[in-house]
């Protein structure tokens, strides 16, 4: 089938192009620039030019493909909430093209949105419409569309990584080595869960070509790595003191990401694996950490 695949040159897209080639599916490939256009080209799709604010050019796009991958997204977290609501947009323009068609559309979310509230990891039967991560307005949008009829499957994301990004992590280390010190909250208990791009871009497949109608797919290797383990690695990466903080200084150091660095984002994957028969075999998060080069800001 024809795919079009939103976030075609990013992290994670870019890993999922060759996975759909080499699944035989022929991939219609957004991108912003005549640059990407032309590696695209290269890569053996089919280049599309749109922006995630160019909702007709979106659309144009969704109308000539049989299925949509949306990986797409905004990733200055520091105007994340604007972000978040930006693609509540661009999924909703994507979904529009699609009423009244079996296309299916793969949307992505954040792992947190399944949290159960009772201190088990997060599922991907929960989807908990009060969660205060702003990534549930992209889920919200899926689920209007769902209701309309539209073959929605969602893709929630850990923490993903390789050697040269890793999530939330990867602005975490250029604040530590800003600040001169690596920090996390309390005893650093606090887990995040965590997935190879790799392994991710797998799976993204599979929920295409395997996937069920509604379904919540959870993208997880590991259930959860705390948080006192990540700033160590990246405390000897970068040659700087760790240390902790009490909640109170939290805000001066971590700005921003204050409302991540204690959060608790365990994530099962038990059902993901079992529905989609897939299992993850990339690298450990706190391996790639290790092998990463730090003097590369």
């Amino acid at each position: 089938m024809r795919v079009f695949l939103t976030g075609a040159t990013g992290f994670i897209g870019s890993r999922i192009l060759p996975e759909l080639l080499a699944s035989g599916h022929d991939v219609l490939a957004m991108t912003r620039s005549e640059d990407g256009a032309r590696r695209l080209a290269e890569a053996g799709a089919h280049a599309h030019l749109a922006t995630l604010e160019d909702i007709d050019a979106l659309r144009a796009g969704a109308e000539r493909a049989d299925a949509i991958i949306h990986t797409a997204f905004d990733h200055d977290f520091a105007n994340f909430v604007a972000n978040c609501e930006k693609d509540r947009r661009v999924i909703s323009a994507l979904g529009s093209v699609l009423r009244g068609s079996s296309c299916p559309l793969l949307i992505t979310s954040g792992v947190a949105i399944g949290d159960p509230g009772d201190g088990r990891p997060a599922l991907e039967a929960i989807f908990d419409r009060r969660h205060p991560i702003p990534r549930i307005a992209s889920e919200e949008a899926g689920a209007e569309l769902l209701e309309a009829g539209v073959d929605v499957r969602v893709v929630r994301l850990p923490q993903v990584h390789d050697t040269v990004k890793q999530g939330l992590i990867s602005p975490y280390i250029d604040m530590a080595r800003a600040k001169g010190r690596v920090a996390y909250l309390g005893d650093g208990l606090n887990c995040w869960s965590a997935g190879h791009v790799s392994d991710v871009a797998r799976l993204y497949v599979r929920a295409l070509d395997r996937g069920e109608k509604g379904a919540r797919y959870n993208a997880v290797a590991e259930e959860g790595v705390p948080m006192r383990e990540i700033a160590a690695a990246v405390a000897t990466g970068l040659g700087l003191p760790l240390m902790s903080l009490d909640v109170q200084d939290a805000s001066a150091y971590f700005g921003w990401m204050t409302g991540f660095a204690g959060l608790d984002t365990r994530a099962s994957s038990a059902w993901t694996r079992e529905r989609l028969e897939w299992q993850p075999t990339g690298p450990t998060l706190i391996s790639d950490l290790e092998a990463m080069n730090y003097g590369v800001p």
